[in-house]
């Protein structure tokens, strides 16, 4: 079941948007070559204290950290270690949800480190307008597979492919909700976007083959080639004035 927020539940899902939104500005500039994956959680982890919201990944469905970190080849749920170094050139995907109030906001940002190849910076760029192309088309009256086919073609039509195994989804109270949000299909299809709806758009975008291989972990999903892979995420929801961003300053 699709569950159609009112007025005052998307303004406490932006209270919980916006968290996530400055957490990862500040991001942008704090991570950096030589810090470890589990450094970058534990800078998150304080400023959420501050803020007195609460990490939405820990223990959900088992996963034990407060935040996913996925470099490289990795496309999303990578595990922050204290032995996982970031080096220079590398592309460091962050997806963070929190809980504030009892509502969820969820994102996801890509971030090229200092020396990143021109095709790296490329596939980021690409994936995060991928990302805008379907928050585009999330408006009243469209379906959600007319977001899911604006992701699919502007990422084909810069050569790279797009993620199948996993999906955005509905948010609100709960961190996974109906419907489900391919970033791939036909348009046209799937349920009609209603005012109040809330979605976690989430375009996952390789550089080689769509196919993922998950490892030894149960959790960490890296591309079947090797390529690289990227990842950005908004929550918005559908409004008669267009789609509103919710995780975005």
């Amino acid at each position: 079941m699709i569950v159609v927020k009112s007025q005052a539940e998307i303004q406490k899902m932006a209270a919980a948007g916006s968290i996530v939104a400055e957490i990862f500005e500040s991001l942008k500039t704090f991570v950096s070559a030589g810090m470890s994956t589990a450094d970058v959680e534990a800078y998150v982890d304080g400023e959420l204290k501050k803020r007195k919201a609460i990490p939405a990944f820990k223990g959900y469905r088992g996963y034990p950290s407060s935040i996913c970190v996925s470099l490289n080849a990795e496309v999303v749920h990578g595990i922050p270690s204290k032995s996982v170094r970031i080096r220079k050139g590398d592309l460091v995907s962050i997806d963070l949800g929190v809980i504030l109030g009892g509502y969820y906001g969820d994102a996801a940002i890509t971030i090229p480190v200092e020396g990143a190849s021109p095709d790296a910076q490329r596939l980021s760029d690409v994936t995060e307008q991928a990302l805008y192309a379907g928050i585009e088309q999330a408006v009243v009256g469209n379906r959600v597979s007319d977001i899911s086919s604006a992701i699919q073609k502007h990422a084909e039509a810069n050569g790279f492919s797009v993620v199948r195994a996993f999906v955005g989804h509905g948010i609100g109270r709960q961190l996974h909700e109906e419907p489900q949000v391919p970033n791939y299909g036909k348009p046209g299809q799937g349920p009609r976007l209603r005012e109040g709806m809330t979605l976690a758009i989430e375009p996952m975008v390789n550089a080689g083959t769509f196919d993922v291989v998950i490892l030894r972990d149960g959790w960490t999903a890296v591309t079947a080639d090797g390529a690289l892979s990227a990842h950005f995420e908004h929550t918005i929801a559908i409004t008669r004035q267009g789609p509103r961003i919710l995780t975005k300053i």
